[in-house]
């Protein structure tokens, strides 16, 4: 890691829910956007903590938000699944646990509230789109990788504000053709500037070196991974820069 980079766990809380997450951050005394990085189903972990000093690299803040809670992460399938679908379930609570992680990037240190991106892998794609979707307070861009496309379905949705921007592999057995139509129908709805682009021969969890199992559907992709993460610059750019 850079000297010009500073790393720290920070702790914040979502009612009685203590939360646990990570920043990294340019040394900097002026105000920087802060891009909020959402977990996969395990939790946050080393792939968070990469990306987040990725972002910083860049000049933001990153902040790799925890929705699950303080040592709560999945090792394996049967136990990320029990922590991920009670917020797949239960939508409005979802909303709730990111709003929290927001509220807290508001008033981090330097940080900007707001110039405001969320992203997310897999589950935490779906969490950046929740986020666009509630219009968080200075969220200007969302970014799903891999995502999971389903609606909230927890009242009207208002227009949306953020910009949206989705890379998605095209084999995905978790986001199948219909639902990648669905979500194009439900962005065009809600008056969205959005993007989606799908790749090829693409299986889940493309941006994931460990994802090496294609009989579940997940493999890494490194030419997908490359193209997504040179096309968020860009999008990053386009708003933080506005």
């Amino acid at each position: 890691m850079s000297r010009n980079l500073r790393t720290e766990i920070v702790h914040y809380r979502d009612g009685a829910t203590e939360l646990e997450g990570f920043i990294a951050a340019p040394v900097s005394n002026q105000p920087l956007p802060v891009v909020l990085l959402c977990h996969a189903w395990r939790g946050t972990e080393a792939f968070d903590r990469e990306r987040a000093e990725w972002i910083a690299s860049l000049g933001y803040i990153g902040f790799a938000i925890d929705v699950y809670g303080k040592g709560r992460r999945g090792t394996d399938t049967e136990s990320c699944s029990k922590l991920m679908t009670p917020f797949i379930e239960d939508r409005a609570m979802l909303r709730r646990r990111l709003l929290a992680s927001v509220a807290h990037a508001a008033h981090l240190p330097n940080a900007d509230p707001t110039r405001l991106c969320a992203i997310g892998f897999c589950f935490g794609g779906l969490c950046a789109l929740d986020l666009a979707r509630a219009n968080a307070p200075g969220l200007l861009g969302a970014i799903a990788y891999h995502g999971l496309f389903s609606p909230p379905n927890i009242g009207a949705q208002a227009a949306i504000q953020a910009k949206v921007l989705a890379y998605h592999g095209w084999d995905d057995p978790m986001a199948k053709p219909d639902a990648v139509v669905e979500f194009a129908s439900e962005m065009t709805a809600a008056k969205a500037d959005w993007q989606l682009h799908a790749f090829g021969g693409t299986l889940h969890a493309f941006t994931n070196l460990e994802a090496n199992d294609p009989s579940f559907g997940v493999q890494y992709r490194a030419i997908a991974a490359a193209r997504a993460y040179e096309g968020s610059v860009g999008l990053f750019r386009e708003v933080f820069d506005a």
